[in-house]
């Protein structure tokens, strides 16, 4: 057999993954907020990128010498109006005149509900304006009488004040540093141990308690027993306690009634950061002839224009082979990104409008109705790839009458039927699971195993295992723990 080189000639397909189809598919799984940052970076560095609505002046005609390519890509470039900004599954006409203008219980869908007009103001300013827990107390400080080493020591000490309000350090180790005597600091704290609010400053969890009983002249020895055996009161040992206090039933119950009315972490009353608000990027809303309306959120959603005029005016005047390369590079990549967003949109409402027929048991009557799904279930009915729903998934969030959702909450593993029937939803599930135990009864506490047991009446076919898995998942305490506590509170029903 002869070897050797030689030349040969094939034909083939593959897919090639550009640079513009690798930021398509960035832009798929970016959130409201990164996708918002990213196209003000875009608009930034490409002169022919502009925000708003539309154009209003005409598009002027180009000259002879330019080539007819770029009037065809301009005709290309922007979308032939706005977004189709509602998308159904069904025959039902879903134009966006028939949208219904509000919602269940009279909420718009239009876009989120802003309280207040200008005299309210924003509240996002209004926010930015709280106190920090250590402001609040440098502030009290400034207003006790003490001598400038205590307000030196105080100023350090309101340093180490946690979120929740304790002091998270050693006084003997503090006195080291600052290289004073310890009684100096322990005086400055017990100072700082009478600020606003109740508690704060403490080192345990009992020295906050103590210090808002004696706020409320309530510091007895009986609550002074009390609070020194907060673990036995854990574990409940109510009649070693009960001994220990010297007090009958009924002074034991009125004990743990001012106990419980108590803040163990009174400093998270202030804001430690910014709250984060979460923004919807669709609201769903059910029609009066009984199907949904999807749309997205026309807040959140970044709408950007090729400025085609100037364009022609720049491109006119351009005369060396660099400067029309550069120009096309921009006009090029303006086009995309204009494609790119609306592309964008439109996947989103048809990943979201399947999510809405197959789980329209939740939307209709809550989690307990929500169905078993995959990503490949909604992949296939869309022709689409299971990475793509992925991607439109991830940090996208619908608003409901039910509630602000992410759209992967609707995705769930599947539990087998008992009887061999419909799979159930684990969200379903779990969502059983804590109504057995919010209903049960102190007499009655539900061990796993008869949790389970009620499950498989309900047709529920769960392993013992997965039930503890979903309850510590739920950060319910277990049969035991669910028994002491409540023989403590003395409920006769109550959830954990």
């Amino acid at each position: 057999m002869a070897s050797g080189l030689r030349q040969v000639l094939r034909q083939g397909q593959q897919l090639v993954m550009t640079q513009q189809l690798q930021q398509a598919i960035k832009l798929l799984q970016l959130s409201s907020l990164d996708l918002a940052e990213f196209v003000e970076q875009q608009v930034e560095s490409n002169p022919l990128l502009e925000f708003g609505e539309s154009l209003s002046a005409p598009e002027p005609d180009l000259d002879d010498a330019a080539p007819s390519e770029p009037s065809q890509a301009e005709a290309e470039a922007a979308p032939e109006g706005p977004y189709e900004n509602l998308f159904t599954n069904d025959d039902r006409d879903l134009s966006p005149r028939a949208a219904p203008d509000e919602g269940p219980g009279g909420g718009s869908i239009r876009g989120p509900v802003r309280e207040g007009g200008e005299e309210g103001g924003d509240p996002i300013a209004r926010l930015a304006e709280r106190l920090s827990l250590r402001e609040h107390l440098g502030q009290q400080l400034g207003t006790v009488a003490l001598g400038p080493q205590h307000q030196l020591i105080g100023r350090y000490l309101i340093d180490l004040v946690d979120e929740a309000g304790y002091l998270r350090g050693d006084v003997a180790d503090i006195a080291d540093w600052l290289g004073c005597d310890a009684a100096l600091v322990e005086e400055t704290l017990r100072t700082l141990q009478t600020f606003d609010p109740s508690g704060v400053c403490a080192r345990s969890v009992a020295e906050c308690l103590a210090i808002q009983l004696r706020d409320r002249d309530r510091f007895d020895p009986a609550m002074q027993t009390l609070v020194a055996n907060l673990e036995a009161l854990a574990e409940g040992r109510i009649d070693w306690l009960k001994r220990q206090c010297g007090v009958s039933d009924e002074d034991f119950a009125d004990m743990l009634g001012e106990l419980r009315s108590l803040d163990p972490k009174p400093g998270l009353v202030f804001d430690s950061g910014p709250t984060e608000v979460v923004v919807p990027d669709l609201f769903v809303a059910r029609r009066g002839d009984g199907s949904w309306a999807i749309e997205l959120n026309a807040d959140v959603l970044p709408r950007v224009l090729v400025n085609t005029r100037y364009y022609a005016e720049v491109r006119s005047a351009t005369r060396s082979k660099e400067e029309r390369a550069f120009l096309s590079d921009c006009f090029s990549n303006a086009s995309w990104l204009v494609k790119a967003l609306d592309q964008r949109a439109k996947t989103i409402l048809k990943v979201a409008s399947e999510l809405v027929r197959r789980q329209e048991g939740f939307f209709l009557s809550g989690v307990a109705h929500m169905r078993p799904l995959n990503l490949r279930q909604v992949a296939d009915a869309i022709g689409m790839h299971e990475s793509t729903v992925s991607r439109v998934t991830a940090g996208k969030y619908l608003s409901c009458s039910r509630g602000t959702f992410e759209l992967k909450y609707f995705f769930t593993a599947a539990i087998a039927a008992a009887e061999g029937g419909e799979s159930h939803s684990a969200e379903a599930v779990r969502h059983r699971i804590r109504e057995l135990i919010d209903a049960e009864d102190t007499r009655n506490i539900l061990s796993d195993d008869r949790i389970v047991e009620l499950l498989r009446d309900s047709d529920i076919d769960i392993a013992r295992r997965t039930v503890a898995k979903y309850r510590e998942a739920m950060h319910i305490p277990s049969s035991v723990q669910r028994r002491r506590l409540k023989s403590v509170r003395g409920d006769g029903g109550a959830g954990v």
